[in-house]
């Protein structure tokens, strides 16, 4: 993996997010950074260009997940001021992409610890990413935190190998990065070169429906429900047979290429990433 893939996909969101930023709670999300609150002591701090920032309040301090591109630190602190004037003491990582860790390293200045899956950390380290994670999982983490109790799991591999979601069981909520990005459109951008895999993503969300929880908190989109992300499960099905179909009857990359498009909404960002990968992958 090079460190300019790393830095396209960590573009993401700059690149897609005119595809959504009308939409009130899926796609994308509103141009500026704008804050919403979940549930008591739970915010997000969301736009367009960038992935959603998840704050815990507690008495403990502040707990992120995710902390966007370097760019948003500042409009990220102006808004948590507006909340608490607790110092923020964890930032998670749901993956390894910037839109999501670009904030890692003024974090880190702050005295915050930063959480991340293995895999997202040795990825990070290759690419020399600046603001490595300093506490790592394997397959799952707890976390007690002030009243919060929050499981991190690794489910395995889907939008790249370093996905991790997080559990708050007693809200009943999962942060899903972007394991499932976003809704309204439904989104797949696959990073092969992270370890990114289509036949597993389908795996990874029937781990991850497997928790008890109601809300679900994407890594892009507005707060949403089980119900949707059951949708987003059987449209990555749907990916996967589409494509296993057309490779069992013997049609071109080209024709693969146009299905995606009309079918799924791939723009060519996501052909650079996905394409060919898939298109093995669904042999």
């Amino acid at each position: 993996m090079t460190i300019r893939s790393t830095i396209a996909a960590g573009t993401l969101a700059a690149l897609l997010g005119s595809w959504a930023t009308a939409y009130a709670q899926g796609g994308f999300g509103p141009p500026e950074l704008t804050t919403v609150k979940v549930r008591d002591n739970i915010y997000m701090v969301r736009n367009a260009m960038s992935g959603n920032v998840t704050v815990l309040v507690s008495d403990d301090g502040v707990l992120l997940i995710d902390d966007k591109f370097a760019t948003d630190h500042d409009g990220i602190m102006e808004h948590l001021r507006r909340i608490t004037d607790q110092p923020v003491r964890y930032v998670i990582n749901t993956h390894l992409h910037q839109d999501h860790t670009g904030g890692n390293a003024a974090m880190q200045a702050l005295d915050a610890d930063i959480i991340a899956s293995e895999n997202a950390r040795r990825i990070m380290a290759e690419t020399q990413t600046e603001g490595l994670p300093n506490i790592t999982i394997d397959d799952y983490l707890r976390i007690y935190f002030g009243d919060f109790a929050l499981d991190l799991h690794y489910f395995g591999r889907g939008h790249t190998d370093g996905d991790i979601v997080i559990h708050l069981p007693e809200e009943r909520i999962v942060v899903m990065g972007d394991l499932f990005a976003t809704w309204e459109p439904y989104v797949h951008l696959i990073h092969y070169a992270a370890g990114g895999s289509a036949r597993d993503w389908s795996r990874s969300l029937e781990r991850a429906l497997e928790l008890d929880f109601d809300t679900v908190i994407p890594g892009h989109s507005g707060v949403t429900d089980r119900a949707t992300m059951e949708g987003y499960l059987a449209e990555t099905v749907r990916l996967q047979d589409m494509v296993r179909e057309m490779n069992r009857a013997g049609r071109s990359r080209d024709d693969i290429r146009a299905m995606l498009e009309m079918e799924f909404g791939w723009s060519g960002f996501m052909m650079n990433f996905g394409l060919d990968g898939i298109i093995t992958e669904m042999q």
